[in-house]
Order: structure tokens, then C-alpha cells, then sequence
């Protein structure tokens, strides 16, 4: 008996007419199964999207790829319950001029940049150009390892731990730089100075050695080499830079990777006796008490300074340029290449 109770309560919710869309008649009953059937396609999206996420963080290098199923079983799964509930409502989708309808009056307001990143992401998804845990930077300066590729935003998660949205359409329309584009290593470029009169020698060799004797620093190879390039003549001291490739994870964190090698560089210099430009100024006094010459030094008792005898020159070191040799390797490389066809 209660049983039928029950079922003749659910019939009775069934035959309430709440409003008619064209040939199709919406009642309570049909209302409050395809609510029940939207919010079970959302439980199930989320069971399914926890599964495959634990997957996908035990699976390595096949993570991405897993990422891509993850996000399309989401979707699906969402669908799926969307036309079921349609269905269930009593609405005829073999006609769709109420959809289209709908669907047009949505996108005059608005909802244009909705599908415009709907569609950007699915892009991102297939396209592999950017990968979750790729390190990237765009022009306008944000910069982190992507996260999440979502329906409307990328996430990504800077080294503060800060996370960045950034709409889907901005990865494809702007210009992005992957800093770690197939799990590759890039190399690093951080500047430094010394003063006029250096050996540039001992400096290179000092340099190399505090690079060398970072634990992320990779080892050299013949293409990869770490090197220390003189470039430039500053205003009070040589412009060098150190040439070095880290490793992968220095690579995702390079404002501390830059203040690693700066601070390895500085103590290597002040080791090695090299010093460090300061800004200076040179002030000469051309007149004093309104004498110029011997007679103003004459005015303040200075003695003539005299000349101090040169030391007998030294024939130069042979240096080494590792600017000079990565040019002559890379111009070597080119002519052993073997002509392409066509």
C-alpha cells in the first residue's frame, strides 16, 4: 500500500502542467527528474575527474595526455546529462529552432566570450603547445607552471604560490613564452662587472668554478657548455655574463636561480681578490688661489710626483673566449650539415 501511495503521489506530480513550449508540455514531474539528472551528471563529472586526476599524478610522463582525457570525460559526462534531462523534461530536440534561438539571443549578450574560451581551451588541450607543468611567461609579465587548462581560464601557479587566471584566448592570441617546452632545459644569461685592469683569465676560471659547484648547474656536454662571456665596456668596470644551462626545476624558478648564481659569483670575486666597480668620479682642479700648474702645487708644498718605472712587459696569456669558440662550434656544425632536399 505505501507503495502505491507513492506512485500515485510521483503520477500525480507527472500530469502538472507547468508551461508549454511549443509541442512539448514542461511538467513538475519531468522539472524535478532533469534537475536530478543534471545534478547526478555533475557528481558523476567530479568522481570521474577525481579518478583520472589520481591517475594522471602517478603516470609521469604520460600526465598530459591523461590530462586531455580527463578534461574531455568531464565534459561528456556533463553533456550526456544535459540531454538527458532535456529529454526527460519533454522537450523535442529533433527541433532546434528554440535552441538556435536561445542560443542567439545568448551570444548578442554576451555570451561570445564564453564560446571564444570554450573553444581556446579545447585548442590548448589538443594543440600540446602548452602542457600542464610547462613554466611559461607572457608579455605582460605573468609568468608561473600551468595548473589547470579549464572551460574559460588557464590557471597557473607562480613561485610565490600565488595563482594567476588567464583566459584561455590570451595563451593563443599573445605571444607566450614555454620555458620548458618538451621537458627541456634553457640556458641563463646573469650579468656581472669587474673593475678596469682585471685578469680576465682568473676571472673566467673563478667564475666557471662557483658555477660548476652549484648542484643544479648540468653538467657540461659538447653542445651545452657553461662559459663566462666578456660583453661590454661599462663606465666603471668590464661587463661579463655568465653563460650556464640548469637544471630543469632551476628553469621554473628563475628569479632564484639568478640570485643563486649572483650571490656564487660575488663570493667567487671577493675570494679571488677581484674587485667589484663602484660608481666613481674623477674631479680635476684646473686653478688654485689663481695659480695654475707647478705654481699652484708650488702654492700647497707638493713635491713632483715622480714617474715610477714600468715593469718590463710580459708577453700575453693565451685567453680563451668562449663566445669566440660557441661561435666557431655552432659555424662547424653548419658546414658538416647535409644540404637539405628540395
Amino acid at each position: 500500500m505505501p507503495n502505491r501511495l507513492v506512485t500515485d503521489e510521483l503520477h500525480r506530480l507527472d500530469t502538472i502542467e507547468l508551461l508549454h513550449l511549443g509541442k512539448s508540455t514542461v511538467t513538475l514531474g519531468g522539472l524535478v527528474a532533469a534537475v536530478a539528472l543534471v545534478a547526478a551528471s555533475l557528481v558523476a563529472a567530479r568522481l570521474v575527474a577525481g579518478g583520472v586526476r589520481r591517475l594522471r599524478d602517478r603516470s609521469g610522463q604520460a600526465a598530459p595526455s591523461i590530462y586531455i582525457f580527463e578534461k574531455l570525460a568531464t565534459y561528456g559526462v556533463v553533456a550526456l546529462g544535459l540531454v538527458a534531462a532535456f529529454s526527460t523534461v519533454g522537450l523535442d530536440l529533433s527541433s532546434f529552432s528554440l535552441f538556435a534561438g536561445a542560443l542567439g539571443v545568448g551570444l548578442g549578450f554576451g555570451m561570445q566570450g564564453m564560446v571564444k574560451e570554450f573553444i581556446s581551451g579545447l585548442a590548448l588541450l589538443f594543440d600540446k603547445l602548452v602542457r600542464i607543468g610547462d613554466y611559461i611567461e607572457l608579455q605582460s609579465g605573468e609568468r608561473g607552471v600551468v595548473e589547470e587548462i579549464g572551460p574559460r581560464a588557464t590557471r597557473i601557479r607562480n613561485n610565490d604560490d600565488v595563482d594567476v587566471l588567464i583566459p584561455n584566448s590570451r595563451l593563443i592570441e599573445s605571444p607566450v613564452t614555454n620555458w620548458t617546452h618538451q621537458g627541456g632545459t634553457r640556458r641563463v644569461h646573469v650579468p656581472f662587472q669587474v673593475a678596469y685592469g682585471a685578469e680576465k683569465e682568473k676571472v673566467r676560471d673563478a667564475v666557471l668554478r662557483a658555477a660548476h659547484e652549484a648542484p643544479f648547474t648540468l653538467p657540461d656536454t659538447e653542445r651545452r657548455r657553461t662559459q663566462v662571456w666578456l660583453v661590454g665596456f661599462g663606465e666603471n668596470g668590464l661587463k661579463f655574463e655568465l653563460v650556464v644551462w640548469p637544471a630543469l626545476e632551476a628553469v621554473k624558478r628563475p628569479n632564484a636561480t639568478i640570485a643563486a648564481y649572483t650571490w656564487a659569483i660575488e663570493e667567487a670575486l671577493r675570494s679571488g681578490g677581484f674587485e667589484i666597480p663602484l660608481p666613481q668620479r674623477e674631479l680635476r682642479v684646473r686653478g688654485l688661489f689663481g695659480e695654475e700648474g707647478e705654481a699652484a702645487r708650488a702654492a700647497l708644498r707638493l713635491e713632483p710626483v715622480k714617474p715610477a718605472m714600468e715593469p718590463a712587459e710580459e708577453p700575453a696569456p693565451n685567453s680563451v673566449n668562449d663566445a669566440a669558440e660557441d661561435l666557431a662550434r655552432a659555424a662547424n656544425e653548419a658546414e658538416l650539415k647535409p644540404p637539405t632536399a628540395g
